[in-house]
């Protein structure tokens, strides 16, 4: 069986990511960073869904980009913005972590290596998307290159080829695919904020309820 390292970060579309591996027939071995991020209820959200992909192991990975900050996500005195929704996306948001996937990615490759897994796939989407420069397809094609150069594995004549199977798919397409694959949509977390209830205001939950509208599916989630 192929194997795939996955990277699941506990949100909606690592999640769905993932089935996609799973329903492609590879087998899982999951990856989280525990990345000094504000709130831990990805990380449990992460942890519940590699169980229910049967994942062949779960790395969390220790990896604490709060020490630089630099980003809402990793250091509360920067504000979290609450754009409307037909601003999201048009300039790089508080939100961004730097070089925050090409460090995840990097990892994800070393890992890949050890297991010898023959793909990694990540949730990055360049459609319905915050304005993140590191989930745009350029990055991903860029990064395959350099894994290319960069392995024992590519230089043997074995690739890991760098999966993104929601790269040019909306938000609602994204939840029209999960709801065919079974995802446990109610076991994901989008919001930026880990309170008990999703905030509904973030731009992640913003785009979340706007791909369930459209997608005409009921979020599972509880917002405010």
């Amino acid at each position: 069986m192929k194997k795939a390292v996955c990277l699941i970060s506990g949100g909606l579309d690592s999640c769905v990511t993932a089935h996609i591996a799973k329903d492609n027939n590879y087998k899982i071995y999951a990856l989280t960073f525990r990345y000094g991020q504000r709130h831990k209820k990805e990380l449990k959200c992460a942890k519940e869904i590699a169980r229910i992909l049967d994942s062949k192991d779960h790395i969390i990975f220790d990896l604490n980009l709060s020490q630089f900050g630099g980003s809402s996500l990793v250091n509360e005195n920067i504000k979290i913005e609450e754009n409307k929704l037909e601003n999201i996306g048009k300039k790089i948001p508080s939100t961004y972590v730097p070089a925050r996937n090409t460090i995840f990615l990097s990892i994800a490759l070393a890992y890949a290596e050890v297991v010898d897994a023959d793909a990694i796939f990540i949730g990055v989407t360049s459609t319905d998307y915050s304005g993140y420069p590191d989930c745009r397809p350029e990055f991903i094609e860029s990064f395959q290159k350099t894994a290319n150069l960069a392995t024992k594995r590519a230089i043997e004549g074995k690739k890991v080829e760098i999966n993104t199977p929601l790269i040019f798919k909306s938000k609602s397409k994204i939840i029209k695919k999960g709801v065919e694959l079974g995802v446990p949509f109610e076991k994901t977390w989008s919001c930026y904020r880990g309170e008990q209830k999703a905030c509904g205001k973030c731009d992640s939950c913003k785009l979340r309820l706007k791909g369930f509208e459209k997608a005409g599916y009921k979020d599972p989630l509880d917002y405010k």
